[in-house]
């Protein structure tokens, strides 16, 4: 149950409150607005905010079927809870909740405008409650019809009315810092106070517009990113081949051997050499020319045997060959050839 007027902080604190960790974060040196000091203001600032908001609605301060000067002085500065709750909301850095927090600061904005134009506070037009593109309950494609995508008109529209409200948050900015002090002093008088108030809602007017443009561009980003990932994933998981795995076997070289390997270990299938091979090469895993070549009607014994035989044959030559040549070098050189010791 919200907290009545009576109950904890008064209304006025927690807006001050509220406002004063919005201004820290918008104006803190953190590197980051991700560190934790800063997030833990963003908490503490939404919960104040959102403890003033309850008591706003409970009071019943506002009403669209009141005129402007029905309010108090006092109670205009209640205008922009919803303006500040929206701008600390975007200040959450929770990537998996981005989609959330926009939705939730585009709906504290558009209200906070809504009730600005119902007090005729500004001259502006009020955007769609729902952002583009669900009206209809679909997501905007920016691959769309050329028909779908603004008109050069309408963009040079948008483009001036950018720049006259950039020059009016300019001029208002002057004119608050130059009454600030007297205010927040207590010097200023009901219609300054009144003015000041006023000035203050007109600035946040130009910048919900602005924020809400730009809440509408991202989350047209992130829906078409989102609905790219849901495309592009397969429909029945990963469409990779799945190998049957290999059962345990003992490998030998040849059909005796296994026969004797399968003698003894009667729980493990043998497999020779060329078996294996000719399963792999009919499960695709290995193509036929790797499969090692193999003389028909020999066994590895006598293959053995043959390449021991032949490398003795290679030996044999080799050795005769030097032989050969030890004869004719001492043909053409007698013995004692280069002794020079005993000559004088």
């Amino acid at each position: 149950m919200a907290a009545g007027p009576g109950d904890g902080p008064r209304l006025a604190e927690l807006l001050a409150e509220g406002r004063r960790l919005w201004e820290e974060v918008e104006t803190g040196t953190e590197p980051s607005s991700g560190a934790p000091a800063v997030q833990d203001k963003v908490r503490q600032g939404l919960d104040a905010l959102q403890r003033a908001a309850a008591m706003v609605a409970q009071l019943e301060l506002f009403s669209e079927n009141e005129e402007l000067e029905e309010i108090a002085s006092a109670d205009l500065k209640y205008l922009l809870l919803p303006a500040l709750l929206g701008a600390l909301t975007l200040k959450q850095v929770d990537l998996s909740r981005r989609l959330e927090h926009l939705e939730s600061a585009r709906a504290h904005f558009w209200r906070f405008l809504k009730l600005c134009r119902s007090y005729g506070l500004g001259n502006f037009h009020l955007p769609p409650a729902s952002p583009p593109g669900e009206e209809d309950g679909e997501s905007p494609s920016p691959g769309g019809p050329a028909a779908a995508q603004p008109s050069l008109v309408a963009m040079a529209s948008s483009r001036q009315a950018k720049i006259e409200r950039y020059k009016q948050k300019k001029e208002l900015e002057n004119r608050l810092a130059s009454m600030k002090t007297s205010v927040e002093s207590g010097q200023a008088d009901e219609e300054q106070i009144r003015e000041f108030y006023i000035l203050q809602i007109q600035k946040w007017i130009s910048t919900g517009l602005e924020e809400m443009e730009s809440i509408d561009q991202e989350m047209v980003i992130l829906r078409s990113r989102g609905a790219v990932k849901q495309s592009s994933a397969p429909p029945h998981g990963p469409s990779r081949q799945v190998r049957t795995p290999l059962k345990p076997f003992i490998l030998t070289r040849d059909a005796a051997q296994a026969k004797v390997f399968g003698a003894g270990y009667p729980g493990l299938p043998t497999m020779t050499v060329d078996d294996w091979y000719e399963q792999r090469r009919r499960q695709g895993v290995v193509s036929g020319q790797s499969v090692p070549q193999r003389t028909a009607g020999l066994t590895d014994e006598e293959l053995q045997k043959q390449q021991e035989e032949k490398k003795e044959e290679e030996d044999d030559e080799e050795a005769l060959q030097k032989a050969r040549n030890w004869d004719d070098w001492k043909d053409t050189h007698p013995r004692g050839y280069g002794n020079r010791q005993n000559v004088g």
